[in-house]
């Protein structure tokens, strides 16, 4: 049987960023060659895309770092530099990725829930490339001396989580026969032996009933206290959140242990309904199995009286004989086909919840925060507001001069100013630290706007 793999955790990070050039024409018989440096090529994106053939994240078990591609430096002459290669990761239908937080290494945030095949989502992108001094030509600013750096990327760690995205999971006790029963009802041919936990990995398996078919998940065995992490219970009940319909199985004849069947089925509903409320009203079917045995009918009939008065459809059957597993196929069947009639299919095809992640992500760019640290010190964040710092070549008057210009055109000192910084304040952004001035007047950058007007400038 193939390695089973539900949960990985990977470091990601995107190509660096290349940097712009600053650079002058220089050529024979032009005595004033204009600015002609090149940008610096983006980095490339780690993306991760949802690929149906998959059925596990076996593939980062071993592997856990992955780095995407840099972006080439831009050179004179008006040379571009190259993009970095994006770094594509595929990932089984039903990946729930989230953001780990890095001290605690505990999740911090979800990021997306990958459900479409062919869906992709960038979750760690490259660094943007510097551009060259070409950009910074205005009518004022005719030999700009200076150029972006590139962006340098950075690494995260990611939590990836399949869930199965069958139709009916098949749940009960250790050794109630749900293994034989999916061994029956399709061509699944998974572990079977007369101990409890005999399978410790979810398998699946297409049923065929007359015109129509559904995917069933075996899942591992559930005991009391699974809702609570008992005998493995929160990794296997995960497995149930994602299925349409549930196929509870009970052993008629209580297993070697003699347990009441009954007894038995309040006990696995009882811990769906603690692991998640929603799975207690979820549509249950209620198989009876090895219902052949001598014996048995006394709890076949208590067993029945029981799903009937909870409104559940009941089956007895036997895995070994084959009784009551067509009756059975045939209802589930049908009862998945108007389940799946009653969700209504998602229009939108991979690229449209592309751009949904893409749109998310570049909101998520533009947000700043400011946090007040005492004493007249100030710590800002945010995406593009950090992108700006770490390109400014600090070492040049009229590139920290620019970057001025910047702060004001993405808002950042208006920000600053609605949260109480005063001029003499300390403002420190990632390792970078300048004292407040005030909020500028419309007079100070009146020429600077100018500028931009002329050149097209925009926030990356």
């Amino acid at each position: 049987m193939p390695q089973f793999t539900d949960i990985s955790r990977i470091n990601v990070c995107g190509g660096n960023g290349g940097a712009g050039c600053m650079s002058f024409r220089r050529e024979a018989h032009v005595p004033k060659g204009g600015p002609d440096g090149g940008d610096g090529g983006h980095g490339g994106n780690v993306v991760l895309e949802c690929d149906p053939q998959l059925s596990s994240l076996i593939d980062y078990r071993y592997k856990h770092h992955f780095r995407a591609e840099r972006g080439t430096h831009g050179q004179g002459a008006r040379k571009h530099g190259r993009d970095g290669a994006d770094l594509v990761l595929r990932v089984p239908m039903g990946t729930v990725v989230r953001e780990l937080d890095p001290e605690t290494m505990e999740p911090a945030a979800e990021i997306c829930d990958l459900t479409v095949p062919g869906e992709r989502v960038v979750v760690a992108p490259g660094g943007v490339g510097g551009r060259g001094n070409i950009h910074f030509v205005t009518s004022v600013r005719r030999a700009p001396a200076f150029a972006e750096k590139g962006e340098p990327a950075r690494d995260h760690w990611i939590e990836l989580e399949m869930k199965l995205m069958a139709d009916a999971a098949l749940v009960g006790m250790p050794s109630v026969g749900k293994s034989s029963l999916i061994a029956r009802m399709s061509a699944a041919r998974p572990k079977i032996a007369d101990y409890p936990f005999t399978t410790l990995v979810p398998n699946l398996g297409v049923v065929r009933a007359g015109d129509t078919s559904f995917v069933a998940a075996d899942v591992p065995g559930l005991i009391e206290g699974a809702s609570e992490g008992k005998g493995l219970g929160h990794e296997f009940l995960r497995h149930i959140e994602r299925t349409a319909l549930i196929m509870h199985v009970v052993d008629v004849t209580g297993g070697l242990e003699g347990r009441d069947p009954v007894r038995d089925y309040e006990v696995i509903n009882e811990e769906l309904a603690r692991h998640g409320a929603e799975l207690a009203d979820r549509p249950q079917v209620v198989v009876a199995n090895k219902s052949d045995m001598p014996g048995t009918s006394e709890a076949v009939e208590r067993l029945r009286e029981r799903a009937m008065a909870d409104g559940r459809p009941f089956f007895a059957v036997s895995a070994v004989t084959g009784a009551g597993i067509d009756a059975l196929e045939r209802a589930v069947g049908a009862m998945v086909s108007d389940l799946r009639a009653q969700v209504e299919a998602p229009t939108a095809d991979a690229s449209e919840f592309e751009r949904v992640w893409e749109a998310r992500r570049e909101r998520n760019d533009r947000a700043m925060t400011v946090r007040n640290l005492g004493g007249g010190v100030w710590e800002a964040s945010g995406v593009n507001l950090e992108r700006a710092v770490v390109q400014t070549d600090w070492d040049n008057e009229e590139a920290v001069g620019y970057l001025q210009h910047r702060f004001d055109r993405m808002g950042f000192d208006a920000l600053l100013a609605k949260s109480g910084v005063r001029a003499g304040d300390e403002v420190r952004v990632l390792d970078f630290a300048f004292t407040y001035e005030g909020a500028p007047s419309e007079d100070d950058f009146a020429e600077l706007d100018g500028e931009a007007a002329e050149d097209g400038e925009g926030e990356s």
